[in-house]
């Protein structure tokens, strides 16, 4: 694994102004956020900063206000979630760079804690303008990126201030790359990949990294029909790419090629139309009706699921197997996530996650704490696992 420093690097910074870029585009709703998980995210390491003494200087984005200034899309309303969490007052600066915010930073006494305003209202942050990072270098002693989730972005406050400061890694930062190389970066194999999601064209560069890193690799959900129509299976009504199927047959090569072991359902969970409550049926994968939509894999694809997890050491998981979001096509996807955590749990298996519908999907399942990473990080976890580099992580690395 490259390395990067950490706070364990920065030595004495106490009376120092630590510029910290966290990850605060949170959702609201009415001016109150409705989910504070970011936020709490943030906590261990805005602490450690503060109980080493730092004035701590958050950074982050909110929404895209594409460089203007856009009230709605103020940062203002976290103020008070923040301080709550923290149990500590957090001071807001109306501006991010410029004498707004040096006069909040100034007046923070040591391990005080101030917000300043949403980076993108200026136009530099999002064209990582030299002279805009530079201008946010101008209020600290160093950089410390806590935000993972942002870093496939080479912005001036994810990428450009490590050009002009000691730059750091910080707590939600490390557990994320620490986590992600146990997962593809140094594996104990058997590796077990599962992915899911509704199209193989938004996971191309995604599929075709996998088969060459994975001892096996399940597929789930909408992108397994276009598979199963490239093996001549008629999968009826259900949602598919049929003009892939070139596509797929090149990714079943490549794992061919590799060794790669590719697990596609051997029977569905199907039914007439997306409903709760709608009559549903296993079917075989040639008893599949005309006017059927495959909307689950079948139990038996599930038991298969987990006798490959149980052969595995490390497991790697982006993608629901179903629409699990209408019951009873949650039931492959719950299955399948309660063995994983299990085995996690158990110290079996090395499991992680990644991905807003997985994040979703394994809260639904009930087991997010049991897994052994779960990342919330979307964008960010998708490119990693499609080996893609991450600006703000190579900004840091040395």
């Amino acid at each position: 694994m490259t390395s990067f420093p950490t706070l364990d690097d920065t030595g004495p910074i106490a009376g120092q102004t630590a510029l910290v870029r966290v990850d605060f585009n949170v959702p609201m709703e009415d001016g109150r956020v409705t989910d504070d998980t970011r936020l709490r995210v943030a906590l261990p390491t805005i602490q450690r900063l503060r109980d080493a003494g730092a004035k701590v200087a958050l950074l982050a984005h909110f929404d895209r206000p594409k460089g203007k200034v856009v009230p709605a899309m103020s940062l203002k309303p976290v103020v008070d979630d923040l301080e709550r969490l923290l149990g500590a007052p957090v001071r807001f600066a109306e501006d991010c760079v410029g004498e707004a915010a040096r006069a909040v930073l100034d007046d923070l006494d040591a391990g005080g804690v101030a917000l300043l305003e949403n980076v993108r209202f200026h136009p530099g942050e999002e064209a990582n303008d030299p002279a805009f990072a530079a201008q946010l270098a101008a209020l600290g002693q160093l950089y410390v990126n806590d935000a993972f989730s942002a870093a496939h972005r080479a912005h001036a406050s994810t990428e450009g201030l490590a050009h002009h400061l000691p730059a750091f890694a910080g707590e939600s930062m490390r557990r994320e790359l620490e986590a992600l190389d146990k997962a593809l970066g140094t594996p104990v194999k058997p590796v077990l990949g599962i992915v899911g999601g509704s199209k193989v064209s938004t996971k191309l560069d995604l599929l075709q990294n996998l088969v060459t890193k994975l001892d096996r690799l399940a597929i789930g959900g909408g992108m397994a029909n276009t598979f199963l129509h490239a093996q001549g299976v008629d999968v009826g009504a259900s949602l598919c790419e049929k003009d892939l199927a070139d596509t797929a047959r090149d990714i079943m090569a490549a794992a061919r090629r590799a060794d790669c072991e590719l697990l596609l359902p051997v029977d569905v969970v199907v039914a007439k139309a997306v409903k709760p409550g709608i009559e549903a049926g296993v079917r075989a994968l040639d008893r599949i009706a005309a006017d059927d939509l495959i909307l689950d894999a079948g139990p038996e694809t599930a038991a298969r699921l987990k006798r490959a997890m149980d052969l595995s050491k490390t497991l790697i998981w982006n993608g629901p197997l179903g629409v699990f979001e209408v019951p009873p096509f949650d039931a492959a996807t719950v299955a399948a996530a309660q063995h994983a955590a299990t085995l996690a749990k158990a110290g079996q298996l090395t499991a992680v996650a990644g991905g807003g519908d997985t994040v979703a999907a394994l809260n639904h399942a009930g087991v997010v704490d049991d897994m052994t990473f779960v990342s919330t990080a979307g964008g960010a976890f998708l490119e990693w696992m499609e080996g893609k580099p991450l600006p703000g992580v190579d900004a840091l690395t040395r």
